[in-house]
């Protein structure tokens, strides 16, 4: 927890409860923020605002139900590269980038270079998937994929 703190040195009180109302309901309007954390309608607003300007808030979203769309099957998936340059990293960031379906991407250290979650609809999708996106992004040599077969939990909230 003194972590936490630590890194949180620059946000006050008020600026940690307002980030952690605003992950709980992006939705919320100025007036309810600010009597939820004590401070004026034009007080709240302001700090808002320099925290979005502070790129302290990246953005607002709506959580979609994955299922209810027919992007029912989560994966992931590990990708080894043919090298480890720079040019085979710079070329494959840039192309995964472009690919809608994946939805995160995150260059790791250990025994392959890049972990990649996707969404698709079911096991024929993900096979087209793999085979016309994921294999010819630039560099890859290797895959492994893990089927998610049941969400534990899926929050994208942090701890504040």
């Amino acid at each position: 927890m003194d972590e936490l703190i630590a890194v949180f040195a620059d946000l006050d009180k008020q600026d940690r409860k307002i980030l952690a109302q605003l992950q709980a309901d992006g939705r919320i309007t100025t007036t309810q923020l600010a009597e939820r954390i004590g401070l004026s309608p034009t007080a709240t607003s302001e700090r808002v605002k320099r925290l979005t300007r502070e790129g302290y808030i990246l953005g607002f979203t709506a959580r979609l139900d994955a299922t209810r769309i027919g992007l029912g099957l989560l994966v992931f998936v590990e990708v080894k590269l043919d090298r480890t340059t720079p040019d085979v990293f710079a070329a494959f960031a840039e192309a995964v980038n472009k690919v809608p379906e994946v939805l995160e991407c995150h260059m790791v250290a250990g025994g392959f270079d890049y972990l990649v979650k996707s969404r698709v609809a079911d096991m024929a999708a993900y096979r087209a998937f793999l085979s016309d996106v994921v294999l010819n992004l630039p560099g890859v040599r290797e895959t492994h994929t893990y089927t998610v077969m049941e969400e534990v939990k899926d929050t994208s909230v942090l701890p504040i």
